[in-house]
């Protein structure tokens, strides 16, 4: 079957449609129209209506090959095993993992109201007090997350928390090596101090993987975390690992312009030292470590962006602004250095 002209790209509402009918009754009482939601970096994310109720599909890129990568039924298990805890996640309405539907798995979700803020202007919009409630709301629910038991939520095998940093390291080394295609300077010596001076893991929580401001959706007159989004990376693991992927997200890059999204400039905006200070306190875990795993945060950042690069010199990546990309790696693996430094100064 032809997907209808006025379908988005990857989504056949006609057999979407069916498939709900089919699954759940009633849910649907009306024609469907959808829309693709702009700003996702992988998987693709729609919201559909039948004029009443709306709903948010989530599924694979088009042409997806690593499954892993775009595991709709992860997504789903851990969005599905949160709702109804602290943590703010979409309700869950059905995985189908019938890839004749939509041509890869999928799922359905209820449809949150909410802002993602990505940038300081964004927040400028609302000012210096409420953009100062919405961050520290921010560290809050990750204090909430890192707070549920995974066993008592069904999540007690979601991950293999043991040697969990060694692990992660040794990933993005490889991720490095695969993507290199010039010297950078101080690359080597970021990831080699970081295995020299690995922590020792607090007890291994359910952790985000990519958690910051433009993942969750704020809403309503308290400006409150409505919904957390991007479940993708998500796994068990070392908590801490959030939290300096967060206070990096929040730090000032010193650039004037960056494909990576920060909002450290906005007014209000609480320092890096604050929101550590807040996670640590309401949390009670020693976050005396904290600049590992920012450092850490850096050197992932870097190799990520370093891969951009690379596809982009091998022209597989076209689009505006990626040829400046290539010009940005040496300043994270610095901010990398840096923080790294501030370890053996303690």
């Amino acid at each position: 079957m032809t997907p209808a002209p006025d379908d988005p790209r990857g989504l056949d509402l006609e057999r979407l449609r069916g498939h709900l009918d089919a699954a759940r009754p009633g849910l649907v009482a009306g024609a469907l129209s959808a829309r693709l939601i702009e700003g996702g970096r992988s998987n693709l994310t729609y919201e559909v209506t039948d004029g009443s109720g709306r709903w948010v599909v989530r599924r694979p890129p088009l042409g997806h090959v690593l499954d892993t990568a775009h595991d709709m039924r992860r997504e789903h298990r851990v969005i599905a095993a949160l709702h109804g805890t602290a943590v703010p996640v979409p309700e869950p309405v059905l995985l189908c993992e019938d890839e004749s539907v939509l041509g890869a798995p999928f799922y359905v979700m209820e449809y949150v109201e909410g802002v993602p803020y990505r940038t300081a202007r964004e927040l400028a919009g609302i000012g210096p007090e409420r953009t100062r409630r919405a961050v520290l709301g921010l560290v809050d629910t990750l204090v909430d997350l890192h707070a549920v038991d995974p066993a008592a939520v069904g999540l007690g095998d979601f991950g293999r928390p043991e040697g969990f940093l060694d692990r992660q390291l040794r990933r993005w080394g490889k991720q490095l090596a695969a993507s290199r295609g010039r010297e950078l300077a101080g690359i080597d010596e970021l990831h080699g101090a970081l295995g020299r001076t690995l922590p020792a893991s607090p007890a291994p929580t359910v952790v985000h993987g990519d958690f910051r401001l433009d993942n969750v959706l704020i809403g309503g007159p308290d400006d409150r975390i409505r919904a957390v989004l991007d479940w993708e990376m998500s796994t068990l693991g070392d908590p801490l690992t959030d939290l300096g992927l967060l206070v990096m997200y929040s730090s000032d890059l010193g650039l004037t312009a960056s494909p990576v999204s920060t909002t450290s400039a906005a007014a209000g905006h609480p320092t890096p030292a604050e929101l550590v200070e807040r996670y640590a306190a309401r949390s009670g875990r020693d976050t005396g470590a904290i600049a590992w795993y920012t450092a850490f945060a850096w050197f992932k950042l870097a190799v990520i962006l370093e891969g951009i690069h690379y596809r982009y010199t091998l022209g597989q990546t076209v689009g505006a602004g990626f040829d400046r990309i290539g010009e940005l790696v040496p300043v994270f693996i610095e901010h990398g250095l840096t923080t790294l430094q501030e370890l053996y100064e303690g």
